[in-house]
């Protein structure tokens, strides 16, 4: 009888373990049930997000396509920017030195000016004193400023380097 109770206390213990068993069976595949339906989603937004990311991409091309194009075009403008500014910095470069040579010829005519109102302050005293300052004011006279001729040249050289810088573009 000893032999009866103890099958019949080891068959209880696995009908008990197999039930345990089955009740987490049933738990992991319910987990597992949710897991798939959860990569299920994960996967469709996956593929809804790749979708979107590809016409991004397009329209990035695009975009970058017609940047580029628009850049080509502005390429005229800009060397025509900087011809404009080397156009700039030589004609100011010309005036300077015409306004620089203006400015010494001005002083220049004052220092003679001065040396002549000096020469004409003394009375010469000899006849030969008069005979030398009759001949300076004759033949030594200051000769007048050719600053408006300098100035017309630099206009007619601007033209010329303008011209120039045009058939040079083309």
């Amino acid at each position: 009888m000893l032999t009866q109770i103890s099958v019949a206390i080891i068959a209880i213990a696995f009908a008990i373990l197999v039930f345990f068993l089955i009740k987490t069976l049933k738990a992991a595949t319910n987990s597992l049930d949710k897991v798939t339906q959860t990569l299920q989603e994960v996967q469709k937004t996956i593929d809804e997000l790749s979708y979107e990311v590809k016409q991004t991409i397009r329209n990035t091309n695009d975009i970058t396509v017609d940047v580029q194009h628009k850049m080509k075009q502005i390429d005229p403008v800009m060397d025509t920017v900087k011809n404009l500014g080397e156009a700039l910095s030589e004609v100011t470069y010309a005036v300077k030195q015409v306004s620089s040579g203006v400015v010494s010829r001005y002083r220049q005519t004052k220092v003679e000016k001065k040396k002549h109102e000096l020469r004409q302050s003394t009375v010469p005293i000899t006849a030969q004193d008069r005979t030398f300052q009759s001949y300076d004011a004759v033949y030594n006279e200051p000769k007048a400023s050719n600053s408006g001729q300098w100035l017309n040249y630099v206009d007619v050289a601007v033209g010329l380097w303008s011209k120039f810088r045009r058939q040079k573009a083309r």
